[in-house]
């Protein structure tokens, strides 16, 4: 286990090197911007951000009991009205979706390009996009998932708080992503249905994230089948670190959907990965996530995982097939 955790640690400080506050590096999974605020002001709206289509509102510092204020920005089609109701495809990481101009790496996910598309075209239902921004230094600990974790050695457990992201730890909290959950669901979410015009029935409500955030979405869909009915998990960060040696946090992962996996009967799920980059480590770990899948009842009318290779750990990946869980998920 000593040697355990000395890998972890080395493996961190190699990740850590580009990562800086302005040295950053898209191969590892640090795909935040600036630290949010712990503003406990009211949450006020306001229009922001350059978009290709439809219009983004901004809900400033949105403060929770459970997780640090954080901004969450909503994204409404073109023509959005209050006399028809629209689906909800809530996404991590929310600072990095729609405008590469305002992000780290000046790479985003186009959402607003992607899906203002597949509306135009008729091929998906209404919806708008719910941006959940992640708490920059609380991201790892707000989306690993807390039951996986819980059930890990406390010795393997210690070992993820000493890796370095330079100067600051990887996970520079406690596991903290129940909290994070309820946040999401008893906060978050009221006042989104309160707000806007939404159908609040789990049937038309979608959550999604890459890495960390696919990790962070497919425990929701575990915790809270009765909210999400759907979630896409892209690039999905089996090994919770950034290296496969010695790890058992993917067996911690898959045990875990061995018990937790929702009624196939309704629910969807999608997973992929690229083999580039950070991306090369997942393909072992999906292929047994695909036999759990398999022995739980699901099939091709409720489950996808899909490899892309070439693909890489990025939002500039991510953009390009986009399209294609959204299709899945929130098709009419």
């Amino acid at each position: 286990m000593r040697q355990y955790l000395v890998t972890f640690i080395f493996i961190g400080l190699l990740a850590s090197c580009g990562s800086a506050s302005q040295q950053k590096n898209t191969t590892n999974d640090q795909d935040s911007t600036s630290a949010t605020t712990d503003s406990t002001s009211t949450s006020q709206v306001k229009s922001v951000l350059k978009v290709a289509s439809g219009r983004v509102e901004r809900l400033e510092s949105f403060t929770s009991k459970y997780v640090t204020a954080r901004n969450v920005d909503i994204w409404l089609p073109e023509g959005y009205s209050k006399d028809k109701k629209y689906a909800v495809l809530y996404m991590h990481d929310g600072q990095m979706l729609y405008d590469a101009s305002t992000t780290w790496n000046k790479q985003e996910w186009a959402v607003d390009e992607v899906v203002g598309k597949l509306l135009q075209e008729g091929s998906i239902k209404s919806c708008i996009v719910v941006g959940v921004w992640n708490g920059d230094k609380t991201r790892h600990s707000d989306y690993f998932p807390q039951k996986p974790f819980e059930s890990l050695p406390t010795k393997t457990q210690d070992s993820l708080f000493q890796i370095k992201r330079g100067e600051t730890p990887l996970y520079a909290a406690k596991i903290q992503s129940n909290n994070y959950l309820k946040f999401l669901v008893e906060e978050l979410k009221p006042h989104i249905d309160q707000k806007y015009s939404t159908y609040t029935d789990a049937e038309n409500t979608v959550i999604a994230g890459s890495s960390m955030g696919g990790l962070i979405s497919m425990y929701a869909i575990c915790e809270y089948p009765q909210v999400f009915s759907r979630a896409a998990c892209i690039s999905t960060h089996w090994p919770g670190v950034f290296t496969n040696d010695n790890n058992p946090i993917p067996t911690a992962f898959v045990n875990y959907l061995k018990e937790n996996l929702p009624d196939p009967a309704k629910h969807k799920i999608y997973f992929d990965h690229g083999d580039a980059t950070l991306d090369a480590l997942y393909a072992p770990h999906q292929k047994r996530v695909d036999e759990v899948m398999k022995a739980k009842g699901y099939t091709e009318k409720n489950w996808v995982t899909k490899v892309f290779p070439g693909e890489n750990h990025s939002e500039d990946a991510w953009k390009k097939r986009l399209d294609i869980p959204v299709k899945f998920l929130l098709q009419k």
